[in-house]
Formats: structure tokens, sequence, C-alpha cells
């Protein structure tokens, strides 16, 4: 692993400008910045001090963890979360609720509606893949086709019907993960 490119991703992760950094780890702005392209190397204390801005330990900096974690997740690992063929509600990441986001995979039988959504916390996009749907927003309707995508902030009462003649499907994020089935 290049420490430079750890300690960058940490930064950025972490909203914090180089100076930034720099100001909490006592160092400089030019410090950090040879460190993060490599051009130089820190000792263990100067390490130590910088991964402590961040709460990360010198052990967990190293360890690498992106092997372990899943990236692609194919059909076998969608989990159905609900009972009903005509909405049929696909979580398509397992372990959404320890994530960021939540995404899923809806399909609605023609003249079918998913149940009305009270407000809740977060945002929520949809594309729809396939068919014709109307987004009701409050008391406002909104009619979209295929490649056709929402946008809105949860505040607002919602809810999507198919209402094409064959089946509607709609790639669903809600972030933070609060899908409702």
């Amino acid at each position: 692993m290049r420490i430079g490119e750890g300690l960058k991703r940490l930064r950025i992760i972490n909203s914090l400008t180089q100076e930034e950094l720099a100001s909490r780890a006592d160092l400089t702005k030019g410090f950090i910045s040879q460190l993060e392209n490599d051009a130089t190397s820190p000792s263990i204390a100067t390490l130590k001090d910088i991964l402590d801005v961040f709460g990360v330990s010198m052990q967990e900096f190293f360890s690498d963890t992106t092997d372990a974690e899943d990236i692609v997740y194919g059909k076998d690992a969608r989990v159905q979360a609900s009972s009903d063929e005509r909405i049929k509600v696909e979580l398509l990441v397992p372990g959404a609720q320890n994530r960021e986001m939540d995404p899923v995979l809806v399909t609605l039988a023609p003249g079918e509606e998913m149940d009305e959504q009270q407000f809740h916390e977060g945002e929520e996009f949809g594309f729809v893949l396939l068919g014709k749907v109307q987004l009701r927003l409050d008391e406002k309707l909104h009619t979209l086709r295929k490649d056709e995508c929402f946008y809105f902030c949860s505040d607002r009462k919602h809810s999507v019907k198919n209402i094409g003649k064959g089946p509607a499907r709609i790639l669903w994020v809600v972030t933070p993960p609060t899908f409702y089935y």
C-alpha cells in the first residue's frame, strides 16, 4: 500500500482539506501534500498523529480490507422483500441497512400501486427500467416512462402506480436505508 494514497483517501472521506488536516496534526500543508504524493515518508510518530485525527489505528490503516469487501452482487444475492408477486420488491445489496443507501428493484403488475409512504428522513431516486408509472408526491401526479427518472426529498407523502399495460420495473434508491415494503 502506498501510504500517501491511503492518507489522501482518509482525508477526503473525512471532508478535510490538506490545510485542515495539517492544522489538526500540527504539521504543514506542504508536508501533507508531499505525503499524499508519496514524495516523502512520515516517521511512525507523525503517521500516528495523522491517523489519530481520523480515529484510525495503525493496524486498521495497514490492513487490506478491500479484498474482503463485496463489490459485485449477482441475482443470487438478491433478497425478496415482498411476498406478493403483483408488487415485487427485491433488495439488490444485502445488508443495506448498514450502508448509506438502499437500492431495490421494484416490479409492479399492471394497475398495481405501492402503499402510500408517509414522509420520512432522506432522499429517493428512481429510474424506470420498463413500463409507465405514475408517481404521486403529496397531491401532485407525475407520469414517467421507460428511461425517465425521479428524485425527491422523502419529506412528502409518496406512492407509485403502474399505469401501463404491461409490468413496470423501477430501480429505486433510498438514502438513508428506510425503504418500506
